[in-house]
C-alpha cells in the first residue's frame, strides 16, 4: 500500500488532500466529535467522547485506511477528512468480524428497548447492517465528510470527495452513496452543486440518501 501524499507539498505550503497516517488518528476522532449532533458538536454527551468515532471513523481508519484521506492543514496537521468503503458489503462483514470484538471490549450492547441517547447510539455500534439497504445494490461504495468550521468555503470538500471517488472508483466500485439529515439544506445544496441526486429509499427517516457516479469524478 503506498502511504505517501497525493501531493509532495512542502510544510506550511497550505492545505492539501493526502492520504491517512497512522498519526492522524486523534484528529480524525476530533474533528468527528467536534462536527457530530448535526454540528452542534457531541463533546460530554455520551460516556466517552471516543463513542461517536468509535462508530464514524474508527471502523474505516481500521479496515479501510486506503480510501481514508485528510486535509493536511499545511503544517502536518489533519483539518478534515473523507473515509468510506468502496464495497459496503464487504465492509460490514469486515466490521462484524474484526471491529465489533474490539468494541464488546469497551461497550456494553445496547438493552433491548434502547432509552437514552447513548443506547441509540450504542443500536448503531452493535448493528452494522444498519449501513446497508436494497437500494444500494447499484452504489456500493459510500463515505462521511467531515471539516473544522475554519475550513469551509474553500473547495476543500470537493477536493476530498473527488480524492475519494477517485480512490474507489481504482477499487470497482461505480457508484457511491452517503446520507445526508433532510433539514440541512446547506449540506444539500452542497452535494447538489458536485452532481449528486437523490436516491429513494424506503423508510429514511429523517435523512436523505444522495448517490453520485464514481466515473464522473
Amino acid at each position: 500500500m503506498n502511504d505517501e501524499p497525493l501531493t509532495a507539498e512542502p510544510l506550511n505550503a497550505g492545505p492539501s488532500v493526502r492520504r491517512y497516517r497512522a498519526g492522524d488518528r486523534d484528529a480524525v476522532y476530533g474533528i468527528c466529535v467536534d462536527t457530530a449532533e448535526a454540528g452542534q458538536g457531541g463533546r460530554g454527551l455520551y460516556s466517552t467522547d471516543d463513542l461517536v468515532p468509535d462508530i464514524f471513523a474508527g471502523p474505516y481508519l481500521a479496515l479501510e485506511p486506503r480510501h481514508a484521506y485528510v486535509l493536511d492543514d499545511g503544517a502536518g496537521r489533519a483539518a478534515g477528512y473523507v473515509i468510506g468503503t468502496a464495497d459496503t458489503r464487504a465492509f460490514i462483514a469486515a466490521y462484524r468480524d474484526q471491529w465489533l470484538p474490539l468494541l464488546r471490549a469497551r461497550y456494553n450492547p445496547p438493552p433491548a428497548v434502547p432509552v437514552t441517547r447513548q443506547d441509540q447510539r450504542l443500536v448503531a455500534m452493535f448493528n452494522p447492517e444498519r449501513m446497508m439497504r436494497p437500494e444500494f445494490a447499484e452504489h456500493p461504495a459510500h463515505l462521511h465528510i467531515n471539516l473544522r468550521a475554519d475550513c469551509r468555503g474553500a473547495g476543500h470538500g470537493r477536493a476530498l470527495i473527488e480524492t475519494f471517488l477517485s480512490s474507489v472508483a481504482a477499487d470497482g466500485a461505480a457508484s457511491c452513496h452517503l446520507g445526508v439529515r433532510a433539514a440541512n439544506t446547506a449540506a444539500r445544496a452542497f452535494y447538489a452543486r458536485l452532481g449528486w441526486r437523490p436516491l429513494e429509499v424506503r423508510e429514511a427517516g429523517h435523512g436523505l440518501f444522495l448517490v453520485k457516479s464514481t466515473a464522473s469524478s
